[in-house]
């Protein structure tokens, strides 16, 4: 089995034999662990034969009921209960769709659009597997093994795809990878770590910031790399708009620049002996085993820090010093007030520090960042703590012992240093005074990146910014 690169396939069908249904099934959870339906409230049930595979009795009702053609829009074990005293069809007739069955007693062994693992011990095991030795849907001969663990799916009638699409919100190519089988997993196939839920079928990993958005109009999965605004299922072509508030969209895309993905050409991943079937989840494993994501800069639990004091308070921000337990260190921490409405000077000082911050030993680093659960408001952490201070009382205090050759050349070639390092990357550090000279021990170093901009920024430059006493006399002109 081969990755198709849907790029060059105009009319590309993940699932070729099975048609679209015309109206959503809700009746399956995006979320296998979810105990309720969150469309009528009613508790999902377990599917006979897989117990990974939960549905909703009163949402398949109510789809059977408002289907009213013979095309097949699910791949589906199932069984009917003859002796139901409500039954709809003809007891001699077997049906062909699920929409032909007998809504008030059909029980569902498992659906192959989603990952399951049998329960070997049910009586209708055997029965099911005997029927797995061909496809279902092609009549492929498959598999004539007795016992199978987890389901198959037919290389022919199953069908992954990726592709590289630009972006509807930034301008850069995001890489979609479509899967034809509903992802219900609670975890991110990369890293395992618990996904968050935008909507009942988008979620994401906040650690490998990927997407995963399903279909349900035809139980399929797009894997996105990124933030594109708005995605589409390969088969029907519905379009989904990916969910965010402003301020999480910019905040997610500044850690997507700051991330590197590894590896994600998926079509040299797929194993030479899976031709004929493949178990979903060992496809995956086999895609993702060499996907790598680095993160340059790294989200930090607030629940880390103890011992919060505020130090001072200035334009933009408060300071305080904080103890991180983790690594047992001093930090400094800078609140944005307000920045859940106005993330403009929070993203600001974080790209910057990310782009001026090649040569590090003159620009106080930022570590990572955090958000105040309370407040709501987003923190930058800075791993150095500027325990002397900053130039301005330096030199109140010591201004008479100082002298020019160990002392005040010694300070000067640090700030050009460090202002040599920020007009190198193009920038304007905007806000440059003693304030924001900082001492750590031994070494002076440039902070506070706050208002910096590119040299090339679009920005007005009507804009008044800086302490008074250190602006430019032409700033106040206009």
């Amino acid at each position: 089995m081969e990755l198709a690169n849907t790029k060059n396939e105009k009319f590309f069908d993940p699932t070729p034999r099975l048609k679209s249904s015309p109206i959503p099934i809700k009746f399956i959870s995006f979320n296998k662990f979810d105990l309720n339906c969150i469309y009528c409230g009613e508790k999902y049930f377990e599917t006979l034969l897989c117990h990974d595979q939960k549905y909703c009795k009163k949402c398949l009702s109510r789809y059977i009921n408002d289907i009213t053609d013979d095309n097949i829009y699910l791949d589906i074990y199932y069984t009917m209960a003859l002796e139901c005293n409500q039954h709809e069809i003809s007891k001699t007739k077997d049906p062909q769709s699920i929409q032909e069955c007998c809504r008030n007693c059909i029980r569902v062994l498992c659906f192959k659009q989603i990952i399951g693992y049998f329960d070997k011990y049910h009586i209708l095991y055997n029965k099911v597997i005997e029927s797995e030795r061909h496809c279902k849907l092609c009549g492929k001969s498959l598999d004539e093994r007795t016992t199978v663990k987890q389901l198959r799916l037919c290389s022919d009638c199953y069908l992954i795809s990726f592709e590289c699409v630009e972006s509807t919100m930034f301008k850069k190519q995001v890489s979609i990878l479509y899967l034809p089988w509903w992802h219900n997993n609670l975890c991110c196939i990369n890293c395992s770590s618990r996904l968050i839920f935008i909507l009942e079928c988008q979620k994401y990993c906040k650690n490998c910031l990927v997407f995963y958005i399903g279909c349900r109009y035809c139980l399929t999965t797009n894997i996105i790399f990124g933030i594109t605004g708005k995605t589409q299922c390969r088969k029907c072509k519905r379009i989904s708009l990916t969910l965010c508030s402003n301020a999480d969209c910019y905040l997610i895309d500044f850690f997507l620049n700051n991330m590197i993905y590894y590896n994600l050409d998926f079509g040299h991943d797929i194993a030479n002996s899976i031709d004929k079937y493949f178990v979903p989840e060992t496809l995956l494993n086999s895609i993702f085993k060499n996907v790598r994501i680095v993160k340059l800069v790294k989200w930090i639990p607030y629940s880390q820090f103890t011992d919060v004091k505020e130090m001072t308070k200035g334009g933009y921000g408060i300071i305080y010093k904080a103890s991180w337990l983790i690594n047992n260190e001093t930090v400094i921490l800078k609140r944005f007030e307000n920045s859940k409405n106005n993330i403009k000077y929070f993203l600001n000082e974080l790209k910057s520090n990310q782009l001026i911050n090649k040569v590090n030993n003159y620009i106080i680093q930022i570590y990572g960042f955090t958000k105040d659960p309370e407040l709501e408001d987003y923190i930058l952490i800075y791993m150095e703590y500027a325990s002397k201070g900053d130039l301005h009382k330096y030199l109140q205090n010591n201004f008479t012992n100082i002298t020019w050759k160990n002392h005040k050349l010694r300070i000067l070639r640090r700030i050009s240093a460090g202002l040599d390092n920020i007009h190198d990357n193009k920038f304007i550090h905007r806000d440059f005074h003693s304030g924001n000279i900082l001492l750590d021990v031994f070494q002076w170093k440039i902070g506070d990146l706050g208002l910096s901009q590119s040299e090339n920024s679009e920005s007005s430059n009507n804009e008044i910014y800086g302490v008074i006493p250190y602006i430019a006399p032409e700033i106040f002109k206009g």
